[in-house]
């Protein structure tokens, strides 16, 4: 970032982290000249940046000055930048097994992304997938790869909410890949070590390593945590009026609003991945088992047996169809209620995470490939005779373009002020930084969901678009561009 050097630079770095292994951060601000910039993240991390500007010296000072004695009341003191070290973050480790299974699935087509791959999401247009390396892919249906997405660190899983992709992330954010430039659209406190992900009208609900469930709204402010029975939670599925949490005790379901318990149900194995559909949810456990509970009561519908710990598994709309996929790189299917109609071998390593769209079982998998198999009747038929067709190794075109996150302010692109485009305002109310529409035809009092790192108060920017929410909010659509 550059900045004007008139007059003296003055740079305070502050930290605050917490013996309990909770609050783990720096805030680092800098005032050159007239200009303050303030740099904060995660201690060993880079951080986010923000500039603003002021009309003398002074006002800089002082508007410093606030910022500063503003951290040390909530307990940040100062430090020496690199004195200690940046907080573990949990990665999920698997172990395969050897297949047994001769017979391989029929194969489409199949990416390799270089690194193990948990985040996929398989949508009417396209389909994605996010690796522990931090890359994001976007194909068609047919293989070709359209986008490539670059985030800062691993990519736990991938999430929908209506036309919104969201990317959840090993450095505590959740990034909104719904543009062309992805930005983060949530930041998870840091005492929360996320290990799943699900959101709805921009709810999001963070599953952990220690057995917790919080949820936070389209502002980024905490609304509830509960703390369940079990620890190591790899399932959060959120509907309207419900949130089912799946660890290693069972599945807990909790009331959207307040977080009030409303059944829990003991697992046949520790869960480790959650699928849901209208009137049911299911929970894949290290016994081997996908169990189907109701949604109602929590009581278990109905059990399909595996040959190995389940790490993921999917439905067919309306439960027609249960797939699993196990650790042994193999994938089931089975009736509704509980008949096994075919195990298949994947030929690309243990699927850790998967969906169905229009006969296809997409699924990403330990060796980062996304693989798309052909699971109608008489594709399988086929396969167990023997006959299947030779995947299409699909490669990412050399020229293809790669989006990330600006690192400031300064970096997103500019818009003219009679570009089109609706204009959205930044404005300091009571000490919170809040995103307004400022174009017509829009209620003035609801709030935008926006990058914090980009709220400077009196900045004004251009989106292609803001859509209302259910909850008295806008998301925005398109790119965020600095007005001028």
């Amino acid at each position: 970032m550059s900045i004007s050097t008139s007059g003296d630079v003055d740079t305070t770095y502050l930290e605050l982290s917490e013996d309990d292994g909770g609050a783990h951060k720096f805030y680092e601000i800098t005032r050159a000249g007239t200009q303050v910039i303030v740099r904060y993240g995660r201690i060993g991390a880079q951080g986010q940046e923000q500039l603003a500007g002021f009309p003398t010296v002074e006002k800089a000072k002082a508007a410093a000055a606030k910022k500063i004695g503003e951290k040390v009341r909530k307990g940040y003191a100062p430090a020496v930048r690199g004195g200690r070290s940046a907080r573990s973050v949990t990665r999920r480790t698997v172990s395969v097994v050897a297949s047994s299974v001769r017979q391989h699935a029929p194969v489409i087509w199949r990416m390799r992304t270089g690194s193990t791959a948990f985040g996929i999401h398989v949508g009417e247009d396209r389909c994605w997938v996010g690796n522990q390396s931090g890359d994001v892919y976007a194909l068609a249906h047919d293989g070709e790869v359209l986008c490539h997405y670059k985030l800062p660190d691993g990519v736990k899983c991938l999430v929908a909410d209506d036309f919104w992709i969201y990317a959840g992330c090993d450095d505590g954010r959740v990034y909104d890949l719904s543009a062309k430039l992805p930005h983060a659209a949530y930041t998870i406190r840091d005492d929360v070590d996320i290990f799943w992900l699900d959101i709805r009208d921009g709810a999001l609900g963070v599953a952990d390593r220690d057995g917790g469930l919080t949820v936070i709204d389209h502002e980024e402010e905490f609304q509830w945590s509960q703390r369940s029975r079990g620890q190591a939670a790899w399932m959060v599925r959120c509907d309207e009026d419900v949130v089912y949490h799946g660890h290693s005790a069972g599945v807990t379901a909790y009331a959207a609003e307040g977080g009030r318990e409303l059944w829990h149900t003991a697992t046949n194995g520790n869960v480790l991945f959650g699928w849901q559909e209208t009137h049911s949810v299911y929970a894949g456990t290290g016994r081997n088992l996908v169990q189907r509970l109701a949604k109602a009561d929590g009581r278990i519908e109905a059990v399909y047996r595996c040959d190995s710990a389940v790490y993921s598994c999917a439905a067919s709309p309306e439960g027609k169809y249960v797939f699993a996929g196990d650790n042994a790189s193999s994938v089931y299917c089975f009736t509704a209620d509980g008949i096994r109609l075919w195990k298949l071998g994947t030929g690309c390593g243990a699927a850790l995470s998967m969906q169905y769209l229009d006969q296809k079982l997409y699924i990403v998998t330990t060796d980062g490939s996304m693989a798309c198999i052909d699971v109608s009747e008489a594709a399988i038929t086929a396969a167990h005779g023997g006959q299947v067709p030779v995947p299409v190794d699909v490669k990412a075109a050399a020229a293809l373009s790669t989006y990330q996150p600006p690192a400031q302010v300064t970096a997103l692109p500019v818009a003219a002020a009679t570009g089109s485009g609706v204009v959205v305002e930044c404005v300091d109310e009571q000490g919170r930084l809040r995103i307004r529409v400022r174009s017509t035809g829009y209620q003035g009092d609801w709030n935008v969901q926006f990058p914090r790192e980009y709220r400077v108060a009196g900045a004004r920017y251009v989106v292609d678009e803001v859509v209302a929410g259910n909850r008295g909010f806008y998301r925005i659509k398109g790119e965020i561009r600095r007005l001028v």
